[in-house]
């Protein structure tokens, strides 16, 4: 039989992850803490701690994941409620026994390294639920996405730094040409370049 822990998160698709964590963290109080893209999901997530449970902010990466299909559907809001439970596979055999629909006929690997699996919302009158368990790898893949999204800002910084460095230089040069150009400059003042 399914044992249910604790509710972990409630998810909110988002369109804007800066304007929302300007209600979530900035306006409601609530801290970041953690935030990491999940590959598997096309998606960039932001988990504000709420006493035992989180919100999960989360935002589709690519037009073709299941989170951006329900945000064109629905626009933002609130996506799935998930349960902390102790053994996944246990649990997912339980449901099937029961006839539920399931999204994940077996666990994946999800946000923070948890195992997790989704019931269809027509199994639960409505509502996507996502059931997880901790599978002892969390602190290491955490720490692996984190880098990674780290990695791709300081990328994306070096990319920007980069292009206003060639404008900076455009600029210059162009004012350097114009200098060099200018009517009456005949090539000899000494503070002409």
């Amino acid at each position: 039989m399914t044992r249910v822990k604790r509710i972990d998160h409630v998810a909110i698709v988002v369109d804007d992850l800066d304007q929302a964590l300007a209600f979530w963290r900035d306006r409601l109080g609530l801290e970041l803490g953690h935030m990491e893209e999940v590959h598997d999901q096309e998606a960039v997530v932001a988990l504000l701690p709420a006493g035992d449970s989180e919100v999960e902010l989360v935002k589709p990466t690519s037009d073709n994941s299941g989170v951006a299909r329900f945000l064109n559907k629905r626009g933002p809001g609130i996506h799935h409620i998930c349960f902390e439970i102790e053994d996944i596979e246990a649990t997912l055999a339980d449901l099937r026994k029961r006839g539920l629909r399931l999204i994940n006929e077996q666990p994946m690997i999800g946000t923070g390294g948890k195992r997790i699996a989704f019931i269809h919302p027509e199994s639960t009158g409505g509502v996507l639920v996502e059931l997880y368990e901790l599978s002892g790898q969390e602190a290491d893949i955490r720490f692996e996405r984190a880098r990674d999204l780290a990695d791709q800002v300081v990328a994306s910084g070096q990319e920007f730094a980069a292009g206003v460095m060639a404008f900076v230089r455009a600029l210059r040069d162009e004012g350097a040409w114009q200098r060099r150009n200018a009517p009456g400059n005949d090539g000899d003042h000494p503070n002409r370049n």
